[in-house]
């Protein structure tokens, strides 16, 4: 006959339910905001429903369906993903305190709670992930320690004391750990593949859609940090190039990927350049960026014809880039045909008011595409604001925007602008990217945000190449309705928001510590570590064979710690060999056969020390005898004890 289960008390059921909600904090984190309210609700309902006992089938069937439901409505159904199953995991967790009852129901939640940390780490593996993750960790040994406890039916000791038993458990495996982390061979790409994610992770596009960037532009996440060894650019020449769009279908910018497999555009550069490294953000996507313009492309990378940067694996992780960059002096003087039509093409009736007027200006310039420019400029200077407030876009957007509401932001500007230069039959295209970046003051290196993203233009004129415009730039200030910076300042106090971005700047800068320290650990860096001991240059299966020795070194210091820790469990016991060492020391150690009494007597013939002999009757009597009823003061007195100073005969 088998035995009962044994059922959770009112503290174990606490613990339990706390460390698996700990465990699914970071997890949730990653999550999309509205998903992870319901969840974190679905487990608040859950743990309270169950607690007199497990929830019945159909109502845990109905919380299946019901976080299934939750998930394909946030994040759809056709294109699973790793967020996705990070999601399901979270979901079910939830959900999982429905059928807590037993010991054992406890300890396969914590079991199954542990795998939460481990699948935020596929989506974010920040010191705040990491922090919390460890946080979960203790919580759940804790929790298991009490349950075993619980089993036996003795009294949990302290918490402080639990606490002190984790710490040893933890620094036993950290050796380990370590190996791992330094000594195991860095890969270039990882031995299987990790999903895409399904909700994508917001950064540039390969296409430009109207007024679809305004969630981009309200994100300050950061998007790269860039470290300049040197000068650095200016505020007007601080434009970081990303996808160039060229195909124009009316409404949207697509890239043109005929042009991207061409050989890149021959550019003199100037004289004055920027050496920077950026440390970029995962994206999910290929694109990469460069101060306008990079002399060539890094290691991992290649520039295409358009002068645009694209890694040549998908940016799943943070990744560093050493770069080199300088303002063009001129381009090469020939544009090919292919290129030439591209940078012409539009769509037919699409934007006729458009056409029209670009047809008369050209008239009035003849063959100075330098003054259609400037009179373009010019009229958006005089005429034209800034705002995010603007209509849908109709079927006509161009000729809504430049001659209706004259008002928008930079999708509008850069769009409307290369129409209306294509038009003149001047080839223009949209470049895409960031602008600006802040300084942070701290660690001294520039942080471009997702909501720095700007989008401006390129138009090809005779002797010179392609020349950068923004049009948003031309704007006249007092025609600026309504920013970004606006809508992030509305109703803040001054001083309060000083203080905010003060605090932010350390964030930031304890953020780009922790990537310099864990996240860009490469095999670069790697090899590094290893230098100082004549270790240069090493090869995957040495490095390999290196982390099993240091991983079995590891080893055996974990079972050499447990099993003394296994064989002096009894602190009476410790202290006593303790002891017993310090004279080992002088040359008076104990025989393993020789009782206390007669060893103490033995060494008080050599070296006098009275107190050693009452010592040795009061430890065999707590040991043996058991007469000992108050065990700290003869702890105390053990540990306090020392040798005299005496001389041997």
């Amino acid at each position: 006959m088998t035995e009962p289960a044994l059922l959770l008390d009112r503290n174990s059921r606490t613990w339990t339910l706390a460390s698996a909600a700990l465990a699914l904090l970071p997890l949730l984190l990653q999550l999309p905001t509205t998903l992870a309210a319901l969840i974190a609700v679905a487990a608040l309902v859950t743990a309270a429903l169950s607690q007199r006992g497990m929830l019945p089938m159909p109502v845990r069937v109905l919380l299946v369906l019901g976080m299934l439901a939750a998930i394909v409505w946030q994040m759809g159904a056709v294109r699973p993903g790793r967020d996705t199953g990070c999601a399901l995991l979270a979901a079910m967790l939830a959900i999982k305190s429905s059928e807590l009852r037993t010991l054992r129901d406890a300890r396969s939640l914590l079991g199954f709670a542990l795998f939460s940390p481990f699948a935020a780490f596929l989506l974010d593996q920040g010191p705040l992930t990491t922090v919390l993750a460890v946080l979960a960790g203790i919580s759940t040994l804790i929790a298991l320690q009490r349950l075993v406890q619980g089993e036996g039916r003795s009294t949990p000791p302290p918490l402080s004391a639990q606490l002190r038993g984790v710490g040893r458990l933890l620094l036993i495996g950290l050796p380990l750990a370590l190996a791992c982390f330094w000594l195991f061979p860095r890969l270039a790409t990882p031995l299987w593949g990790i999903p895409d994610r399904a909700v994508g992770t917001p950064g540039l596009s390969d296409t430009m859609e109207p007024d679809k960037w305004l969630d981009l532009m309200a994100d300050d996440t950061p998007a790269l940090r860039a470290q300049f060894f040197g000068a650095v650019p200016e505020p007007a020449q601080r434009y970081w190039r990303g996808p160039v769009l060229t195909q124009f279908d009316g409404h949207v910018w697509k890239r043109d990927r005929r042009t991207e497999r061409l050989l890149p555009a021959v550019v003199e550069h100037g004289t004055d350049g920027w050496d920077y490294q950026i440390d970029y953000e995962p994206t999910d996507r290929r694109q990469l960026v460069a101060l306008d313009l990079p002399t060539a492309a890094p290691e991992g990378s290649r520039l295409d014809a358009a002068l645009s940067l694209s890694s040549d694996r998908t940016l799943s992780a943070l990744s560093r880039w050493r770069l080199h960059s300088a303002p063009p002096l001129r381009f090469d003087a020939n544009l090919s045909s292919y290129q030439r039509r591209a940078a012409l093409q539009l769509p037919e009736g699409f934007n006729p008011r458009t056409a029209t007027l670009a047809r008369q200006w050209r008239q009035d310039a003849g063959n100075d595409d330098a003054a259609v420019v400037r009179r373009a400029l010019a009229w958006i200077t005089e005429d034209f604001s800034y705002t995010l407030e603007t209509p849908a876009a109709g079927r006509d957007p161009v000729d809504a925007f430049l001659f209706d509401y004259k008002a928008g932001y930079c999708q509008h500007f850069s769009s409307a602008f290369v129409v209306l230069m294509r038009n003149a039959g001047i080839p223009a295209r949209v470049v895409t990217g960031f602008a600006g970046g802040t300084r942070n003051r701290i660690g001294d290196y520039w942080v471009l945000r997702r909501m720095d993203a700007h989008a401006w233009a390129e138009v090809w004129l005779p002797q010179r190449g392609w020349v950068r415009i923004d049009p948003t730039a031309a704007v006249a200030p007092e025609r600026i309705l309504d920013t970004l910076d606006d809508r992030l300042q509305a109703g803040a106090d001054t001083g309060l928001q000083q203080r905010w971005l003060q605090l932010g700047q350390v964030r930031d800068w304890m953020r780009r510590g922790w990537n310099e320290l864990v996240l860009s650990f490469d095999a670069r860096r790697q090899q590094q570590l290893l230098q100082p001991f004549g270790l240069d240059d090493l090869q995957p299966g040495q490095l390999l064979a290196g982390f099993v020795m240091a991983a079995l070194l590891a080893l055996a210091w974990m079972a050499w710690l447990l099993a003394r820790g296994e064989r002096e469990r009894d602190p009476l016991l410790r202290a006593w060999h303790r002891l017993g060492q310090r004279y080992a020391r002088l040359g008076l150690g104990r025989e393993p056969h020789e009782p206390a009494l007669h060893w103490a007597r033995r060494v008080n013939a050599q070296r006098p020390d009275p107190g050693l002999i009452t010592l040795s009757q009061r430890f065999a009597d707590a040991r043996y005898a058991g007469t000992c009823t108050e065990l700290a003061p003869l702890l105390r007195d053990l540990r306090r004890h020392r040798p005299t100073s005496g001389a041997s005969p």
